[in-house]
């Protein structure tokens, strides 16, 4: 019986001993935090601004005076006076197509008319003094009147053998040679004048209130990256176009040293008012399909601080900065840097050395 008793009583100190270890190591694990460590992070505060209202589109440079340069009529080159990318003036003579045929009827012209001409005298001196009749005279002066026309058509026909340069500018490249034969409409070369270039563009019609010759415009093209060319809007198409709903607007470059027409821009114009926005650094912007969202900073009860992903909706991009329309306020500290480490409910650690 003795023996009994001594055995359940060292169970019983054995299990108790067990149970208390264990309970302790419970407590132990019990009290502690097994909470993530903060995420460290960079901020950056929301603030107001007064941004100047403007348009984005796009479109291609052009020459004020731009033309492609093609013949009138048929015939063989016999003369090419320019070569490519040479400097011209205008009316200055570019090419000469065949006109042995044309210059033989003009000297034939030439001889009738004179011939004409030495008639009509002599019958007008006739009919003063009533020696030939009306008719008579008549003839000769109908005659001469045909001799002249016969002329100017010839030599009209002679003037289109001669391609001249309409206007100042610089040759393109030369598409034709001597002894080819060209019809009406080939392309001998363009013809660019790069002193005064514009852009035609487009923008929403519901901006068409908003438009007006003389807005100004900022012209950038991927030739001269970090450089804005200044332009003017200087014309307002009468009409919407209605199959793209859009409004045709044309602008005048103010200096277009090293722009090409054909060049593609983009442009941003300047409608002259202004509006405050919310702004924040574009770093601090997460895209996605779901939706445009930042991450804002808020404080938690046991003092510390976690970061809320906050839907919001986002307006023009400007210099590094992107403007929100509604979700955010003045003034709210907003994520910068690290959103890609966060997650709900997670503790933020700011980092004070980086500043955006």
């Amino acid at each position: 019986m003795k023996a009994y008793i001594f055995v359940i009583g060292l169970l019983i100190l054995i299990f108790g001993g067990i149970g208390g270890y264990l309970y302790q190591k419970f407590s132990t694990l019990a009290s502690m935090d097994f909470s993530p460590p903060p995420v460290t992070i960079a901020a950056s505060v929301a603030r107001s601004e007064t941004w100047d209202e403007r348009l984005n589109a796009v479109g291609t440079i052009q020459a004020v005076l731009g033309v492609e340069l093609t013949s009138e009529t048929s015939g063989e080159i016999t003369r090419i006076l320019f070569d490519s990318g040479d400097k011209v003036e205008a009316r200055q003579l570019l090419v000469v197509l065949n006109d042995e045929v044309e210059q033989a009827s003009r000297q034939n012209q030439i001889a009738t008319l004179e011939l004409a001409e030495i008639l009509f005298d002599r019958d007008r001196a006739l009919i003063e003094q009533k020696s030939i009749p009306q008719s008579q005279y008549d003839r000769s002066r109908a005659d001469l009147e045909r001799a002249k026309a016969q002329l100017a058509e010839t030599e009209a026909r002679l003037a289109n053998k001669r391609i001249e340069a309409p206007f100042s500018g610089t040759m393109g490249i030369r598409r034709v040679d001597v002894g080819d034969y060209v019809s009406p409409g080939t392309v001998i070369a363009t013809l660019q004048d790069h002193s005064e270039l514009e852009i035609d563009f487009t923008v929403p019609a519901r901006y068409a209130p908003r438009l007006k010759a003389g807005l100004g415009v900022a012209v950038k093209v991927d030739a001269f990256p970090g450089r804005a060319f200044e332009a003017e809007v200087v014309a307002v198409d009468a009409r919407i176009d209605p199959s793209t709903r859009n409004v045709l607007l044309r602008a005048r470059l103010d200096e277009s040293a090293g722009l090409l027409p054909g060049m593609f821009a983009t442009l941003e114009v300047d409608l002259g008012l202004s509006k405050e926005v919310v702004t924040i650094p574009e770093t601090a912007m997460t895209y996605a399909l779901q939706g445009n969202t930042v991450y804002v900073i808020e404080d938690t009860e046991d003092g510390g601080q976690t970061a809320v992903a906050t839907v919001v909706e986002v307006g023009p991009v400007r210099d590094g900065r992107v403007s929100v329309l509604s979700g955010l306020d003045a003034g709210e500290q907003v994520v910068s840097v690290g959103q890609n480490k966060l997650f709900r409910g997670v503790k933020v650690l700011i980092d004070e050395s980086v500043t955006l």
